[in-house]
């Protein structure tokens, strides 16, 4: 089973009725769920992790945009219970309110908006997001019908959604989530360059610097291993000096072209 039951059940509806999509299944609240991951991520980030089996491929997918592990984590579960409570509500005549519709939807937003606010999206992209959420301002009368059936405040998700929408890039630039200046400078990007970059363009820099040492973007202990990697190689780089001036000069001449070479393929291979 791939992630849990609810995320599994979500991607085969969402792959067996893509052809129909007026059916009630492809409208059906996990199907749609994929549907906006997708529309978010893009369909072969969600899709071919569930291909191979691989829910790390996944997890790594969804933190591109600056998600966090913590909240990937807790998505995942928050469409877990609904699903369980869900289908608890079928076989029971007292049905209880499954908060977990507006929850999970409300964590579907915050996704959207990590790449509104750091990658951009197209109109299309925007419009298709916000037909698919379940609201009275939906296109499609299924996702209306169902919102109004579930929804204990039929607006709340509209709400969220107009609310988080408007918030500017501004209101995140504090979250960067920073590496040592010491690593920065390892690979030759000084105070200004860091300052001048986006969270999104800092992330994508931080997983290279991970990948670069062979260590797990998604490991608890990153950092850490980070910092220990960068001792390690240090010590090694201090003895820059010949003895002979002359000589000397040639060889910070070299290093710097070479690291400038190296930084120039970085960025192309990163942007």
């Amino acid at each position: 089973m791939f992630v849990n039951e609810a995320f599994n059940k979500g991607i085969n509806d969402y792959l067996m009725n893509k052809d129909n999509v007026d059916s009630i299944i492809y409208n059906s609240f996990l199907a749609v769920v994929i549907r906006m991951l997708a529309n978010i991520y893009g369909e072969l980030d969600i899709i071919t992790p569930f291909q191979l089996g691989k829910e790390e491929l996944l997890d790594n997918n969804l933190m591109k945009y600056g998600a966090t592990k913590e909240e990937i984590n807790y998505f995942k579960k928050l469409l877990e219970c609904f699903y369980d409570l869900d289908k608890k509500n079928e076989n029971n005549i007292n049905k209880e309110d499954n908060i977990y519709f507006v929850e999970v939807q409300k964590k579907l937003v915050d996704f959207y908006n990590y790449k509104r606010l750091y990658y951009g999206v197209t109109d299309e992209e925007k419009n298709e997001f916000f037909d698919l959420l379940y609201t009275k301002k939906t296109s499609n009368p299924l996702r209306y019908s169902y919102n109004y059936l579930n929804a204990i405040d039929e607006d709340e998700v509209l709400n969220y959604y107009l609310v988080q929408n408007n918030k500017k890039l501004e209101a995140k630039k504090e979250e960067k989530d920073l590496l040592p200046r010491s690593v920065y400078t390892l690979f030759n990007f000084n105070d200004d360059d860091i300052n001048n970059m986006s969270p999104k363009e800092i992330n994508d820099i931080n997983r290279e610097i991970y990948r670069h040492f062979d260590i797990k973007e998604n490991d608890e202990n990153r950092k850490v291993l980070l910092e220990e990697k960068i001792k390690a190689i240090i010590p090694k780089e201090e003895p820059l000096t010949t003895g002979n001036g002359y000589v000397d000069i040639l060889l910070i001449m070299s290093i710097i072209v070479t690291v400038g070479m190296i930084v120039t393929i970085f960025l192309t291979l990163v942007f």
